[in-house]
């Protein structure tokens, strides 16, 4: 079936043949959606110029089975240019979601949550933050969030506990205070209040450990650029 157009964003691409390209598309409404494209003839420059990472596109797509083959795309608006840290977490932003996301499976809210997050690069001036942000509603949106709000024994959190965390139970009370997150900042990630240094780093910890099980051990090529 013919699908009309919709508004896309394209997360991977690479060759699938001397005329074709293999897209990871996140679509508007639907979620991300594996494409065949072809780009040869006359307008072979001008598609491959379109096909660019953190640029929205029109897309219609027809296909029945798991793999969409694109019948026309088009761009659609402006976005401005990401440049330096901004388009290395822009990077990252993209290969979160194609690594995370299941191919094929309806998730309406991901796409506007990404676009959001996205839109926030050129805006925020902490990148680390809207990062965060990503992270930690990207889980929830996919069933795997955290409770912020009780611990595993049911009681609320505690600014004046520390906790440790544990997949299988949640946050634990520690009986002495040691290393671990703090009541206040469980509540401040649980807000995405990341203004604090401290909050952003133990954020950046939590948020690891929840995605390292969905990343597999194939490590991040965008998180190794960042570095280098």
């Amino acid at each position: 079936m013919d699908s009309d157009f919709y508004t896309a964003y394209l997360l991977h691409r690479r060759p699938f043949s001397d005329s074709q390209v293999m897209l990871d598309m996140l679509v508007e409404g639907v979620g991300q959606l594996r494409m065949l494209a072809r780009v040869s003839g006359r307008q072979a420059t001008k598609h491959k110029a379109q096909l660019q990472p953190f640029q929205t596109l029109l897309v219609n797509y027809s296909g029945k089975h798991d793999l969409k083959y694109i019948q026309r795309f088009e761009l659609h608006g402006s976005q401005s240019p990401l440049v330096g840290d901004q388009l290395y977490c822009g990077f990252y932003l993209n290969e979160l979601t194609n690594r995370i996301v299941p191919i094929n499976e309806p998730i309406d809210h991901v796409y506007q949550l990404y676009k959001t997050h996205l839109e926030q690069l050129n805006q925020h001036p902490n990148l680390q933050a809207v990062l965060r942000s990503y992270e930690f509603q990207l889980l929830e949106l996919l069933g795997y969030g955290v409770d912020f709000a009780f611990d595993a024994a049911g009681d609320p959190i505690d600014v004046a506990h520390t906790y440790s965390y544990f997949a299988e139970y949640g946050f634990v009370a520690q009986e002495l205070k040691g290393d671990g997150f703090t009541g206040a900042q469980l509540i401040a990630i649980s807000a995405h209040d990341f203004s604090a240094p401290d909050v952003l780093y133990m954020a950046k910890q939590l948020s690891r450990h929840l995605m390292k099980p969905l990343l597999g051990k194939k490590p991040l090529k965008s998180r190794e650029l960042f570095i280098k």
